[in-house]
């Protein structure tokens, strides 16, 4: 039986985590990539107060002339991973730029010109 788990051990060694073949920067680049497209998330349960900023947003970016995609992320878990812990919150780009109140249209559109620009 040694014999079968040395094997395996050199077989995770080699193909382990610093090995050159999908490094961990690769992926890292790639993730980055993927989490600076522009996107809005509202993040709350999908109480009331979620709901307004949900709506506000959609017409601050609706005005603004920008994509109206939103996601509302209502995993309490998912919501956490951000580091906020008093929803709603108004996420822009990946950045947490809003927590613990309701914005209204004209906020997020400062909000959206500061950020995007």
């Amino acid at each position: 039986m040694a014999l079968f788990s040395l094997g395996k051990k050199k077989a995770e060694k080699e193909n382990g985590c610093c090995s050159r073949e999908g490094s961990s920067m690769e992926k890292m680049k790639q993730s980055e990539t993927e989490t600076n497209r522009q996107e809005v998330k509202i993040l709350g349960g999908g109480c009331e107060k979620c709901n307004q900023l949900e709506k506000a947003a959609f017409q601050a970016l609706s005005e603004l002339g920008m994509d109206t995609a939103i996601e509302h992320i209502r995993d309490f878990e998912k919501i956490a991973a951000y580091g906020v812990m008093t929803t709603p919150a108004l996420v822009v780009d990946g950045k947490v730029v809003s927590y613990g109140r309701v914005l209204k249209k004209d906020e997020v559109i400062e909000i959206l010109k500061k950020v995007r620009g």
